[in-house]
């Protein structure tokens, strides 16, 4: 008999709960349809679920179906439980996707497709409430081909030609199997599924059960069984507590089978047998029951086999995504939470009393992160919306007799670096050695964190390089820049070095934290916030607001389109400013408006400055991130700061890195962020350039002040070997250097009064009146002029270079601000050509003056601009003056001699 474990997956009020009900129905598994308004459905046991008439936790049933033996997992609807339902997905053989025939293509669906496919579940899709007004087969039809996939077909009405000629097109063995045969055999079809490149759709009530054994009987057919190994694996997908407290462990048996009374450890121990180092926490429990649970009643077996879900009891240091016996751990979860909530407790309850109690809550739920805050003495816990806060209050209420307030939501921040840097740890107490070496590169956006070794086993032993890897898995490390948590990074353990007597494990621990946080107070810091993908839908004559507002919320969006009497703008925002844009739309909307967000990922900080500015973090006085290493002398430790610390490190740094230069004016790693213009007097700039050590030397292996925590690196752009533009008109003369000028585009742009007003009505306007302007000083000066234009906020943006008439046009990269632009050209650039950079950002002037490059202020530049078009304008009149053009000049000798004659006649 086939065996599968198959979940169920919706957007909120699709009609899931529903589905499942009438599932168990015709299966024979209840005898009577639960329904979510009657608060009687199978699967809603808890009892906020019944009163809010949602699913809240993951449940589990079992059924039969012919041939086929189902593990019914039914998984939360509400956003808010989403980390919940990933969880689930890492356990499914196929997944059934859920759609209302009424509401369509929802954002939180498009969010549902986009985990199926990123999980490789094969999916089946049941379109609902097709007995309702309104509900459109066809556009249906249409709608999924466009919004999910061309794979999606109807497998409800016949296999006819032209059902199979719509399976073939989505493979070529498929399409040269039915050009050959004119059909495609079942076989054929489950392949397709399982690789997902076709997805059968069903269509029905759930309600009334129409259509449901039509989809049992497509599921039993197409969805194929996975083949199990005889070792034994399981993977942990959550942890909960039954009524009497007692510890479940929910796993998914992978491999083998499980036994009543059988010991299980984590990965402590390797295939081999060999025990990791003593710093890590080993730990070997009996299994003492194994349930399987169907809805809130279980039945007790002895054994489990390959394929079978169950929850265990007796295992008190799982956690969701662990992987046990031949089974490895989970990746980490993409949907998690974007808002920070402080717990005010009542003054009765102390925090050492009530801290380990909402550690409970935080292994059934990983993602809330529940930290005591030090500094601002409260605890913290990280919350997907208001929902989820409702039902925690209601949790901690019921389990630990505890009213507890959250306090108000702020945004979790994240940081990331831009270039790669070598980052050193040496710790070394008396009787206590041991020194780490990390590369920290940067990753691939929305790639967490990666880690890897580099390291020769001649050099640093086998179980110390794991152990290495293992402190870096461990832990949440803290940014330089407001002390959130760093990702999209990848950290390689590059070489290390351990004593024979006196290292320990923990030794390693403290090496590895110091050898993060130095390198991160070397590298050009990024700070992210989340940002939302959104589909906006209002009344077309509205559509202007919208894009209004999104401009307002430093938001992007695609050209708006039209959909009935509706026009639609998708796009995407950050959380922080659009989390409250709901109510706006359907208040100016009067209730048509519809917005529909899900969780794109992290960008950079549209108000970065501002953000850091509020949090006042010093990471030299983070006690617990400590930046420095110690050593020791004299029989005696002593600590050395991070900028000084490779000047002691006992092994060599494997990746040159300059060191910073020294500052007396105590600047701070911060990021420098996109700010409003602000103009330094060149006298101003040469007064701190005195002040700053070296600084006026012109050393170009010196780095210099600047980018988002103060420190360049001047060798992450090498120098080309032929210059980055060559215009046709060019001046270059043999001995003389040929003249560019670079433009920050967006910084004149909102520093010269008129190109402002005009930018507050189009931006685009804006920028196209700044290239006419530019075009025409071109024309008289006679230099190489570029303008660059921000375009770090697209996604995928790659640098484009435009010409526009006789001057260039350069829209950055990805993350690449005009800023950063310009500094790589005038480094790479410097000596060759004569540079002049207009821009009013006072860091800029101050890294553009040091690299010897002439430099102009916005102001100076519009005054500038306007003594040349005065030169332009005296000069056109002057030709008036002396080429007169009367029409006596313009005719020929002969004519004119004709005409003199007559004028002659007419006055004698």
């Amino acid at each position: 008999m086939k065996k599968l474990v198959i979940g169920i997956l919706a957007h909120v009020d699709a009609g899931k709960t529903t589905l499942s009900e009438g599932i168990l129905y015709r299966s024979g598994m209840i005898r009577k349809i639960g329904r979510v308004d009657n608060k009687d459905a199978f699967l809603d046991t808890y009892a906020l679920e019944k009163e809010r008439g949602i699913t809240i936790f993951s449940k589990q049933a079992n059924f039969r179906w012919k041939n086929m033996e189902v593990s019914l997992l039914d998984t939360p609807g509400h956003v808010d439980f989403s980390a919940e339902m990933e969880r689930t997905l890492q356990v499914l053989d196929a997944a059934v996707l859920v759609i209302s025939g009424a509401d369509g293509v929802q954002g939180h669906t498009q969010t549902l497709w986009q985990l199926l496919k990123r999980y490789r579940i094969p999916a089946f899709l049941f379109i609902n409430k097709m007995d309702q007004n309104g509900t459109d087969r066809e556009a249906l039809r249409e709608e999924l081909k466009t919004r999910l996939d061309e794979g999606c077909v109807d497998f409800g009405e016949g296999f006819t030609e032209a059902f199979y000629e719509q399976c073939a097109v989505c493979d070529e063995t498929a399409l040269d199997m039915f050009l050959e045969k004119g059909s495609l055999p079942e076989e054929e079809l489950g392949r397709l599924i399982r690789e997902r490149k076709l997805f059968p759709c069903f269509y029905g009530s759930a309600l009334k059960l129409t259509g449901v054994d039509e989809f049992l009987d497509g599921l039993e057919r197409f969805a194929g069984s996975p083949a199990y190994g005889p070792a034994f694996g399981a993977k942990v997908f959550k942890i909960a507590r039954d009524e009497q407290g007692n510890r479940l462990t929910y796993m998914k048996i992978t491999g083998g089978s499980l036994q009543v009374k059988t010991t299980l450890c984590n990965a402590g121990k390797d295939g081999a047998g060999k025990t990791a180092p003593s710093d890590r926490e080993v730990w070997e429990e009996k299994i003492n029951q194994i349930r399987i649970y169907s809805g809130d009643k279980y039945e007790l077996v002895n054994e489990v086999q390959a394929g079978s879900v169950c929850a265990v009891t007796g295992l008190h240091h799982t956690h969701p995504g662990e992987g046990l016996g031949m089974e490895q751990a989970s990746a980490a979860p993409v949907l998690e939470p974007v808002l920070t909530y402080s717990i005010r407790l009542p003054e009765d309850c102390p925090v050492p009393v009530m801290l380990p109690r909402l550690r409970q809550l935080e292994e059934e739920e990983p993602e809330l992160h529940i930290v005591w805050d030090e500094r601002l003495q409260e605890i913290q816990a990280q919350v997907m919306g208001e929902v989820q806060i409702e039902i925690l209050k209601s949790l901690i209420r019921e389990r630990f007799g505890t009213d507890v307030e959250f306090g108000a939501g702020n945004i979790v921040y994240k940081e990331t670096i831009t270039e790669p840097v070598e980052g050193v740890g040496h710790f070394e107490p008396l009787r206590h050695y041991a020194e780490v070496h990390l590369l920290l590169e940067p990753g691939e956006q929305g790639s967490g964190l990666v880690f890897a070794a580099d390291c020769s086993e001649d050099i640093l032993d086998r179980n110390w390089q794991r152990l290495v890897l293992t402190h870096l898995e461990e832990k949440d490390h803290r940014g330089v820049l407001t002390g959130s948590v760093i990702t999209d990074m990848k950290i390689t353990l590059l070489t290390g070095r351990s004593h024979l007597k006196h290292t320990e494990g923990g030794d390693f621990r403290q090496a590895t934290y110091r050898a993060v946080r130095q390198g991160l107070m070397q590298a050009r810091s990024i700070l992210l916030e989340p940002w939302y993908q959104f589909r906006l839908e209002v009344p077309e004559k509205m559509v202007g607001r919208a894009m209004m507002d999104i401009e307002k919320m430093y938001g992007i969006f695609d050209t708006p389109r039209t959909e009935g009497e509706m026009a639609v703008l998708t796009g995407s925002a950050p959380v922080f400013t659009m989390r409250d844009y709901q109510k706006d739309v359907i208040a100016y909307t009067k209730g048509y408006g519809r917005l529909f967000c899900t969780l794109l990922g992290y960008r950079p900080c549209h108000n970065a400055e501002e953000v850091i500015e509020n949090t006042g973090y010093d990471p030299e006085r983070d006690t617990e991130n400590p930046t420095g290493s110690v050593f020791c002398a004299h029989g005696a430790g002593f600590v050395v700061p991070w900028d000084k610390v490779k000047d002691y490190m006992h092994l060599e740094c494997r990746i040159l890195q300059r060191e910073a230069a020294e500052e007396e004016n105590g600047f701070s790693p911060k990021a420098k962020a996109p700010s409003e213009p602000e103009w330094m007097g060149v006298e101003e700039i040469d007064e701190i350039l005195a002040r700053t050590y070296r600084s006026n030397q012109k050393n170009k292996d010196i780095s210099q002040k600047g980018g988002w925590n103060g420190r360049v690196s001047r060798h992450s752009a090498p120098p080309p070997k032929e210059p980055v533009y060559k215009g046709k008109d060019s001046n270059r003369i043999a001995g003389k250097k040929e003249k560019y000028l670079l433009v920050d585009g967006y910084n004149v742009i909102f520093a010269w009064e008129d190109l402002k007003s005009l930018a507050e009505v189009s931006i685009d306007g804006a920028r196209g009146r700044l290239q006419d302007i530019l075009c025409n000083y071109q024309g008289i000066v006679r230099c190489q002029v570029i303008v660059v234009f921000d375009a770090y906020r697209v996604q995928g943006h790659t640098t484009e270079i435009l010409d526009y008439h006789n001057i260039h046009v350069v829209y950055t990269r990805e993350a690449e601000t005009a800023d950063q632009y310009i500094e790589k050209f005038t480094h790479e650039n410097g000596k060759k050509y004569e540079i002049t950079v207009a821009t009013s950002d006072g860091l800029e002037q101050i890294i553009i003056r040091g690299q010897g490059c002439r430099l102009l202020s916005a102001r100076e530049l519009a005054l500038e601009v306007e003594q040349v078009n005065g030169r332009l304008r005296e000069e056109y009149l002057e030709q008036q003056k002396t080429d007169k053009n009367y029409l006596l000049h313009a005719l020929s000798e002969k004519a004119r001699r004709q005409v003199e004659k007559i004028q002659e006649d007419e006055t004698s």
